[in-house]
């Protein structure tokens, strides 16, 4: 593996019986990268997904995540990676600081870092006045952006972010994203799944699975000159409808 990939994949491939979910599938994600993993519902992201994070163990093939073997070493891989799921995986009977203290313990920091760091969390994203009021109570928008700053609390080397601004309104998904990008800036790699093709314009490459396998994979530049497509939902049409 380059050491300064993020994440290195080779040939993996996740069987069920004679079903093939994911098909030998290769790519590298660089450090800092924001990579968009895109594909139909039933493409086989989310299952790539699984192996990438450690909790799917693959069929055959190689991948290594944050330095770790996502075969042999998948605790240590959970350890080193921060994760959103699609659907808001906080707790909503707790408040913001109860949340944050329970994951920030998952994660193994201190509780004088957990104080500091939820303290942080508060102050960048403006909830002072919501601090104690139970997660369950908070518009979606800002449910979504505590969980990713929640999966951020330990500084891990990498994101998993699945369909992260799904159901929220523009200004957040704009607002969301900006979150992103500042996070990338300070070199953390960020793996975002999405079907809001518009949102794939703003990762720096993409890859795209079609039947378990990816299909495509550049710049989104590159792809829409590649299939002669304005957008990039253009290029996805073409590929799905292939």
């Amino acid at each position: 593996m380059n050491t300064d990939k993020s994440i290195w994949v080779k040939d993996l491939t996740k069987k069920f019986g004679d079903f093939t979910a994911v098909d030998a599938i290769s790519f590298e994600v660089g450090k800092g990268e924001i990579f968009g993993f895109l594909g139909a519902n039933g493409a086989g992201k989310t299952t790539a997904m699984k192996m990438l994070i450690g909790i799917s163990k693959p069929t055959s093939g190689a991948a290594m995540v944050a330095g770790y073997d996502v075969f042999h070493q998948a605790d240590l891989v959970k350890q080193n990676i921060g994760y959103m799921s699609q659907k808001f995986a906080l707790y909503d009977d707790l408040t913001i600081k109860e949340n944050a203290r329970f994951f920030g313990g998952i994660y193994g920091l201190t509780n004088t870092e957990i104080k500091s760091k939820t303290q942080q969390l508060i102050t960048d994203l403006g909830i002072q006045e919501v601090v104690n009021q139970n997660v369950g109570s908070l518009p979606l928008g800002w449910k979504q952006k505590l969980a990713f700053s929640v999966a951020l609390l330990h500084e891990p080397k990498i994101v998993f972010l699945d369909e992260p601004t799904g159901g929220v309104d523009p200004i957040t998904r704009r607002q969301f994203w900006e979150m992103i990008y500042k996070q990338a800036h300070n070199g953390t790699t960020i793996f975002v799944t999405t079907h809001y093709m518009d949102e794939a314009e703003y990762c720096d490459r993409v890859s795209i699975m079609v039947d378990g396998r990816i299909d495509a994979l550049d710049t989104p530049a590159q792809l829409k000159k590649q299939f002669d497509a304005e957008s990039m939902n253009e290029v996805f049409l073409k590929l799905a409808r292939k």
